[in-house]
C-alpha cells in the first residue's frame, strides 16, 4: 500500500466532504464521528464532485441530483445513481490523514 498525505484532520468538516487530489486522483475525504473515509470525488450518475455535498449518517450526498453513497462501500443508497463510486483505504497518523489510491477497496475503478 502506498499511503500519501491527503490533509490535516482539522481540515475535514463534520457535515461535508473535503476535496483533495492524491496521486492525480480526485478524492472526497469525509468524517463520520471519529471515522474517516475516502471515495472517488465524482458521482457515478453525473460528473459532479461529491466533495460539494453533505455528509450525514455514513453517507455523502451528490448535491445536484440527491443521490447518496455509503462511505464504507461506495454503493449508492438512493436513486438516481445505480453504480458505486471507488473507495480507498485511509490511515490516521498523528493529526493527519493519509489515503492509498493505488487500489480501490471495493474494486471500482478510480479513474
Amino acid at each position: 500500500m502506498a499511503f500519501v498525505r491527503a490533509c490535516a484532520l482539522t481540515e475535514v468538516p463534520s457535515d461535508e466532504a473535503l476535496g483533495v487530489t492524491v496521486e492525480g486522483i480526485d478524492v472526497a475525504v469525509a468524517r463520520d464521528g471519529d471515522e474517516y473515509f475516502a471515495v472517488r470525488d465524482e458521482c457515478s450518475h453525473a460528473a459532479v464532485p461529491l466533495s460539494e455535498g453533505e455528509v450525514a449518517g455514513g453517507t455523502v450526498e451528490c448535491w445536484l441530483h440527491g443521490s447518496t453513497f455509503d462511505l464504507r462501500s461506495g454503493k449508492p443508497t438512493c436513486l438516481p445513481a445505480t453504480e458505486p463510486v471507488a473507495t480507498f483505504a485511509v490511515e490516521v497518523r498523528d493529526d493527519e490523514l493519509f489515503v492509498d489510491v493505488t487500489a480501490s477497496l471495493n474494486g471500482v475503478s478510480a479513474s
